[in-house]
């Protein structure tokens, strides 16, 4: 079993943990992700040209149409445009419709998620994972976009552009892979994905370590049957609007 510093070098550069420490991500070893072959790697890609290509392609109108909402009802840009850490460990710039007042303080949501990485309860059925309740830095048109999951249509961009694909693990912020467990690494063995498991299990009704855990077990277990299965579960969770906000 490969260490985690071999899988993933992009995340270990520098060093994230103290000079020596045994229990150190360099030493570290996690769960295997699932083999596919490269008929089953090619015909995943297919699906995602395909679709993402045809969704960007009808929904034109419409990207067009809350593009220029955004612009009218808020200042600052209608693409937002943020870091993320992908394939092995490899950031690149993931987008989506902005939702959020620009130049906005992020600490609390930061402190959200060390807490949630700390394990701390919640209650159960609370929506809990990586999104703040009421949170103020989203705007009214916002909180519309994120409730119809609109604001996540650009990502359709990246899935053509190869950094995502429609299924996968949730795209994670460089600060949250610094709170992972070494385990928790075998997630960017696979890009990562606009849906996933973690979504049609519950979304931000799922907490930030069952999420990560929902991601290793996807990576475990995924091929082509997987995803098209989890696509078939994603149309009747984002309609019914469970999670989302």
């Amino acid at each position: 079993m490969a260490r985690a510093e071999d899988r993933y070098p992009a995340l270990f550069l520098p060093a994230t943990g103290p000079a020596g420490d045994p229990g150190g991500p360099a030493d570290a070893v996690g769960p295997e992700p699932a083999a596919l072959s490269r008929w089953s790697l090619a015909s995943i890609r297919a699906l995602d040209l395909a679709i993402a290509t045809l969704t960007l392609v009808l929904f034109a109108p419409l990207l067009l149409l809350v593009a220029f909402a955004i612009r009218l009802t808020s200042r600052g840009p209608a693409l937002f445009r943020q870091t993320r850490i992908g394939l092995r460990g490899a950031p690149f710039v993931m987008l989506k419709f902005r939702t959020m007042r620009v130049n906005n303080d992020d600490a609390a949501h930061r402190a959200l998620v060390a807490a949630e990485m700390s394990a701390l309860d919640a209650e159960p059925g609370e929506p809990r994972a990586h999104k703040l309740d009421r949170d103020p830095r989203v705007t009214r048109l916002g909180a519309h976009l994120r409730r119809l999951s609109i604001d996540e249509l650009p990502q359709l961009i990246n899935v053509v552009r190869g950094q995502m694909s429609l299924v996968g693990p949730r795209p994670a912020l460089p600060w949250e892979v610094a709170l992972y467990e070494p385990w928790h690494l075998v997630r960017f063995e696979a890009k990562p994905g606009i849906s996933g498991l973690w979504q049609v299990s519950g979304r931000s009704y799922v907490s930030m370590r069952d999420a990560l855990a929902l991601d290793a077990e996807y990576v475990m277990h995924r091929s082509l049957r997987v995803d098209l299965a989890i696509l078939a579960e994603t149309i009747p969770k984002v309609l019914s609007r469970h999670g989302a906000y």
